[in-house]
């Protein structure tokens, strides 16, 4: 197996952006998701961010420069014609000897991303800049090597795409049937009773509830915004002291909801019911929303609410901030108008998802194995231990 330097297999573009005409769609760092942009905004020349000024064209792979980040895309003729991108990005194309897909397995890998995390510096958010990325190499075996672990890796990556399929299927058959049952959210079709949501929940229950222990050891659960999945899925896997969460962060007990406010977090569906928490509290981040259920409206209810396609549309066109930095304010939760279904039909959807939830986590546990394969396969391919 060859080790190459980066730069002399591939070549930076990171050309900025001329001027044009009319406007194109632009995607910071955080409106990209692996390998799909899950948002943007249309800018015209003259508004345009600052940051907004990286050129891309057809062929070329966009990586996050940040630490800590795996954002990889592939740039298609649609994407270099209608989009322009952060320059928290870096552009690569490779030359002769690489094979174009190969690279964008090597910049997705741990080994790459790894390499990338050692050579970023920076004060405040760490990056890895042009004069850092010439030091990394990369394996590069022969180009009939690259072109089977291309083949071996395609084939990984569909049946992990196939399963997340699935998974997605269950989520719409949820919305489906929340729809059925409840109807529009915002139009009301059943006709209920209607209240404003502060008259139902608790928007943002003040920490004063734990102050008596605020000074103590006592361990809680720990939740950033990157532990909470666009399937609504929480990762518990971060704790700390009480005492050193208790200012700054956001809080919440056991079976809460936790609504993300800011953009793309909020569009992309980043909510959860907080369940399983350590001494049944939480803190997190707080770009959060937190609502808490009543005796009349179940969390059940609240979670696929704002998880609805309706719900939040309402809630992006109420959004304040500036390009990048939107977000949902509280007063739109508090005043947001609800019908109150009866608890019986609450209580009967909550069965019905939790009969499809089960389904959801066998198909999870089996994504999990198929993802864990994929990154064995991928671990031996740049070790040259795939094909001998």
């Amino acid at each position: 197996m060859e080790w190459r330097y980066l730069l002399d297999v591939s070549e930076i573009n990171d050309k900025s952006v001329e001027k044009y005409e009319g406007k194109k769609k632009y995607s910071a760092t955080g409106d990209v998701y692996y390998n799909k942009i899950v948002n943007f905004e249309k800018v015209d020349y003259e508004n345009k961010p600052s940051r907004a000024n990286r050129k891309v064209l057809s062929g070329e792979l966009l990586f996050a420069k940040m630490k800590g980040t795996t954002k990889v895309l592939k740039i298609t003729n649609e994407i270099a014609d209608e989009y322009i991108f952060s320059t928290g990005f870096t552009t690569l194309k490779n030359k002769k000897g690489l094979n174009k897909d190969y690279l964008y397995y090597i910049l997705i890998s741990d080994y790459f991303q790894n390499e990338k995390d050692k050579y970023c510096s920076g004060a405040t958010q760490k990056a890895i800049n042009n004069t850092n990325l010439k030091k990394v190499k990369i394996p590069v075996p022969p180009m009939e090597i690259q072109e089977k672990i291309v083949q071996v890796l395609d084939q990984a990556q569909a049946l992990i795409d196939k399963r997340k399929e699935q998974i997605e299927a269950l989520d719409q058959l949820i919305e489906s049937i929340f729809y059925t049952m409840f109807g529009d959210p915002v139009r009301n079709e059943k006709g209920w009773e209607v209240k404003k949501l502060e008259d139902l929940a608790m928007i943002n229950p003040r920490k004063s509830e734990v102050s008596d222990i605020k000074e103590s050891d006592t361990y809680v659960s720990f939740v950033p915004m990157k532990d909470v999945g666009e399937d609504g899925v929480l990762n518990l896997k971060e704790k700390r002291k009480l005492n050193d969460v208790y200012s700054g962060y956001t809080y919440f007990k056991e079976n809460d909801v936790l609504f993300a406010k800011i953009t793309p977090c909020m569009e992309n569906g980043k909510s959860c019911i907080a369940k399983g928490l350590i001494n049944k509290i939480g803190f997190g981040s707080t770009e959060f929303h937190v609502i808490r259920g009543s005796t009349v409206l179940t969390k059940e209810y609240i979670f696929h609410l704002v998880r609805s396609q309706k719900f939040k549309e309402e809630a992006e066109s109420k959004m304040t901030g500036s390009a990048g930095q939107k977000r949902v304010p509280r007063e739109f939760l508090e005043r947001y108008s609800i019908g109150i279904p009866p608890l019986s039909l609450q209580d009967e959807f909550a069965q019905k998802v939790e009969t499809i939830e089960k389904q959801k986590e066998l198909l999870s546990e089996s994504l999990k194995l198929l993802e864990e394969n994929y990154k064995s396969i991928m671990d031996k391919a740049f070790k040259g231990q795939l094909f001998n």
